[in-house]
């Protein structure tokens, strides 16, 4: 498990971190989230070394993170640093002989990877000559070839279109399977709903919320739910204790300010005609955003 902790970075007198501390589970996938300039890339770059810290802690089951770990992750920058004029495969065996792999065991390594992602056509292929999107698959592989313990991703999600982002998502669940630490950015929020099975909100230089994507569901959830029936449900806006959001004939969207008002409402559903649905509304993760930052 990769762990932060009061970790603050500043520069000058603007504190860009602020005592920010999360973990990111082997085996699973963390989503990254907030806007620009909350401070995503600048946590990313001192978890690599890359940046230094001002305080606060980078650790690894425990331990603190050294050179040598750091040699085992994996990081995709948003900015592409590919060489443009390597082609597609060449490059990507070049990266992996750079961790030490022997060139027969790197050639296999980048050519299945690149495969994997989809790119199996494009291997003899400028890198400057691939689409946007294509370049970005490239990108993931050169982080991905040395099969890194920690994978650190900005944006990888970046220019795909869907098919491209399902191709990329399977991947990076696979190695989450494997056992990999997966912490990833997006401003997708969508696809990090989908994805993702923990979420850390920032916001100003500051974690806004973390946890399990179930977990901040729960904690965020309103009492609200969704009837849709036979009959016209209109009667719910006498209902003492319910408000209702949304209205058209037999379906409803409504909250309730207990419980036991919900109840109540199923009854006299059941009494007024069919019901073919009535289910609790879970928050999104866009709602959940909007209301940790405010």
């Amino acid at each position: 498990m990769l762990e932060l902790s009061g970790i603050t970075k500043s520069y000058g007198a603007a504190r860009v971190l602020d005592e920010v501390g999360f973990q990111v589970a082997s085996g699973r996938l963390t989503g990254f989230v907030g806007g620009n300039g909350a401070g995503k890339t600048t946590t990313m770059r001192i978890i690599l070394g890359v940046l230094a810290r001002d305080s606060g802690t980078v650790t690894l089951d425990g331990a603190p993170v050294t050179a040598s770990d750091r040699r085992r992750f994996g990081y995709m920058p948003e900015e592409r640093g590919l060489y443009p004029k390597m082609r597609v495969l060449e490059q990507i065996v070049y990266l992996a002989r750079l961790h030490g792999f022997g060139k027969a065991e790197a050639t296999a390594r980048a050519e299945a990877l690149l495969v994997e992602l989809g790119l199996g056509e494009r291997l003899q292929e400028n890198v400057e000559t691939l689409s946007l999107g294509n370049q970005q698959r490239a990108q993931i592989a050169a982080a991905l070839v040395h099969d890194p313990r920690v994978l650190i991703l900005d944006e990888p999600f970046s220019g795909l279109d869907p098919l491209a982002v399902d191709v990329v998502a399977s991947v990076l669940q696979r190695r989450a399977a494997d056992g990999a630490a997966v912490l990833f950015s997006s401003h997708q929020l969508d696809v990090v709903e989908r994805l993702c099975d923990d979420l850390v909100i920032i916001a100003g230089g500051t974690i806004r919320a973390t946890g399990s994507r179930d977990e901040l569901r729960a904690e965020h959830a309103q009492r609200r739910f969704e009837l849709i029936s036979g009959g016209d449900a209109g009667w719910l806006r006498d209902e003492q204790g319910v408000t209702v959001v949304e209205f058209d004939g037999g379906y409803a969207l409504f909250d309730v300010d207990s419980d036991e008002v919900a109840q109540r409402v199923l009854r006299r559903a059941v009494a007024a005609g069919d019901v073919a649905s009535f289910a609790p509304q879970h928050p999104s993760l866009a709602q959940i955003f909007k209301e940790v930052i405010q």
